[in-house]
């Protein structure tokens, strides 16, 4: 048996300033972005490299929809962006002025920060030591 995760929703307040900020601001790849009602759309981020996965924003429509956006994971670390070149990617996020909560620091995993995404959601930056 095989399964893989392919993706993973995000609830977002909108789909263009999410999109605006991670193509722009994390370098991620837009992979599709196609309108399937005058209100809803399929579409998918992810980072360069990634063969995998990719995040689908997920624009909230409803009331309980919209509190969980920035709190997908309750205030934990949600995301987890493993890098081949920490040094580059944590310039990148200083350099767009996006929110370092923790870090960096050398852990025995590897080198990692804690940030936060345009609505709040943590996510480690993580170059990992193996």
């Amino acid at each position: 048996m095989q399964q893989r995760i392919a993706n993973i929703a995000l609830v977002v307040k909108n789909y263009d300033e999410a999109i605006d900020f991670y193509v722009r601001k994390l370098n991620f790849e837009l992979v599709e972005d196609t309108p399937l009602t005058p209100t809803k759309r399929w579409v998918r981020v992810k980072p360069r490299g990634d063969q995998q996965c990719c995040l689908l924003l997920a624009q909230a429509g409803t009331e309980r929809q919209k509190t969980a956006i920035g709190n997908q994971s309750g205030g934990r670390v949600f995301l987890f962006l493993h890098t081949d070149d920490f040094d580059r990617d944590f310039k990148n996020l200083r350099a767009h002025d996006i929110k370092i909560v923790r870090g960096p620091v050398e852990e025995p995993y590897g080198k990692v920060a804690v940030f936060e995404d345009l609505y709040g959601n943590l996510w480690d930056l993580i170059e990992p030591t193996t």
